[in-house]
């Protein structure tokens, strides 16, 4: 595929955005992690995104929707491994683990996975400066979560909660390869409102078996808020961005932006929780934007 400077520059803006608001998921959900127990939260996140996304994409259902029927094993895979396994089984490994190495394994592992299937099933080209770039953006991930010492990479631990998120960005990193290989004539919209409908109604039998032993939720207006954020934000808003800048730039390429995401929550910790920045935060956010430049700056055209 014929890929213009402008096609590259949109794709990777597309990516930026979607990093942007699905950081502030991590912030956000932590805050009501003890109040709505994993598996309710996210069909909550999904169902909500549904609803929203329904007037919007109706019209493009009905004019797919028999391409979708073709193509339904495709979009029931992609539900699963987008919509129904990968946030759930994040929010289920925050029960267990602590958040270095939450972020550290999600955010490191899931761009090596997509790199690795991307390679594999869609043999996407992997030059060396790509590599390098990836590479790079993890040195200033690992300067970031382990807070510039080395004791704690070298104490870093596996967890019953680290094997839940690193099967979640496995589950991610699958995804990204679905959307890659999304029915050209079916429209975003279209492709999301089913993915986001069947990825919620595969969670309904665990949401039953969970509420049989959770705490009963407490609603107020600030939970339903937080519900719409992940619903509107790092729902639709974001899985736009991030599908649209998977057809730009390919599912690799696009996956290195998600070393974004730690960067940005540490931003958002300041601002909302009035954490204090360090020069760790600085730094590693010049590294890992010196890595998106190294593994960006030679295609800006190119053949796929």
């Amino acid at each position: 595929m014929y890929k213009t400077k402008n096609t590259i520059i949109s794709g990777m803006l597309l990516a930026v955005l979607a990093t942007l608001v699905w950081s502030g998921n991590f912030v956000v959900a932590r805050g009501v992690i003890h109040q709505v127990a994993p598996i309710t939260l996210a069909f909550l996140r999904w169902a909500c995104a549904s609803i929203i996304l329904l007037p919007i994409a109706w019209k493009s259902f009905q004019h797919d929707r028999s391409t979708i029927w073709q193509h339904r094993w495709h979009f029931l895979f992609a539900a699963i491994t987008g919509v129904s396994v990968f946030n759930t089984l994040v929010y289920i490994a925050g029960h267990y683990t602590s958040a270095i190495n939450l972020a550290l394994i999600g955010t490191t592992s899931s761009p090596i996975f997509s790199f690795i299937l991307a390679r594999i099933f869609l043999k996407e080209r992997i030059p060396p400066y790509r590599m390098a770039g990836l590479l790079v953006c993890i040195s200033g991930i690992l300067l970031l979560l382990s807070r510039g010492s080395w004791d704690v990479l070298l104490h870093f631990k596996f967890t019953e909660g680290d094997w839940w998120v690193l099967a979640g960005a496995f589950s991610f990193a699958v995804y990204n390869i679905m959307a890659r290989k999304k029915p050209a004539e079916v429209s975003p919209k279209s492709y999301l409102l089913v993915t986001f409908f069947v990825g919620t109604v595969l969670l309904l039998p665990f949401v039953w078996m969970e509420q049989q032993h959770a705490a009963p939720i407490h609603w107020n207006a600030s939970l339903v808020g937080i519900i719409l954020y992940l619903g509107g934000g790092a729902s639709v808003f974001s899985f736009f961005c991030w599908n649209q800048s998977i057809a730009y730039l390919g599912a690799a390429r696009t996956a290195i932006f998600g070393n974004l995401i730690p960067i940005f929550a540490s931003i958002e910790a300041v601002l909302i929780l009035g954490e204090k920045i360090t020069w760790i935060h600085v730094v590693s956010m010049c590294i890992v934007i010196a890595g998106l430049v190294l593994a960006n700056m030679r295609q800006t055209t190119s053949t796929k």
